[in-house]
């Protein structure tokens, strides 16, 4: 399934905050999910296997490293929690890098928020404003992101440009 995503992410230090605006939001709590998500190395885009309690998926992406609210038009596939596609996806492409975190999943109609924290970098917020069914434009997707970011107080500096493994990459290589 493919589709479209205005979406970002900020370090966040204050996860109790915004959970109280996300309660106080009506917002729905779909769960807290311990996930592994293994990046495999390719030549474009970025490709990943999300292990988890809730999502399980193969990920491919395509999101330009940018700061701020970002177009990402991910295709998901549903996977199992059988190990044969991880084997063949490392045996044909290698691993680039490994991210371990604990999610928490909450819904807006179609806005999702993430409360992460990750392992060896810290906590997280993201915002991902989707595009249901054709149903809102990238402009729609934009403002309804923008409007969470003004309500969680996000300040830019906070904001990051890549992935989670990205960050962890560029950590191990320092």
């Amino acid at each position: 399934m493919a589709y479209k995503i205005i979406e970002i992410k900020a370090s966040c230090n204050n996860h109790d905050y915004i959970r109280y605006l996300l309660k106080s939001k009506n917002a729905s709590f779909i769960g807290l999910d311990h996930q592994i998500d293994i990046y495999f190395n390719i030549s474009h885009g970025r490709l990943k296997l999300r292990k988890g309690n809730i999502e399980n998926n193969l990920i491919y992406y395509e999101r330009e490293n940018q700061v701020g609210p970002k177009l990402s038009k991910p295709i998901l596939f549903k996977s199992n929690k059988k190990p044969e596609l991880e084997e063949i996806l490392t045996k044909s492409l290698g691993v680039l890098i490994v991210v371990d975190k604990i999610r928490e999943i909450y819904f807006i109609e179609n806005i999702k928020f993430h409360l992460d924290n990750v392992k060896n970098l810290g906590s997280f917020v993201g915002i991902e404003a989707i595009n249901q069914e054709g149903r809102f434009s990238e402009e729609k997707l934009l403002e309804q992101c923008k409007e969470y970011m003004s309500l969680f107080k996000i300040q830019e500096k906070n904001l990051i440009s890549g992935s989670y493994g990205d960050l962890l990459l560029k950590k191990l290589n320092k």
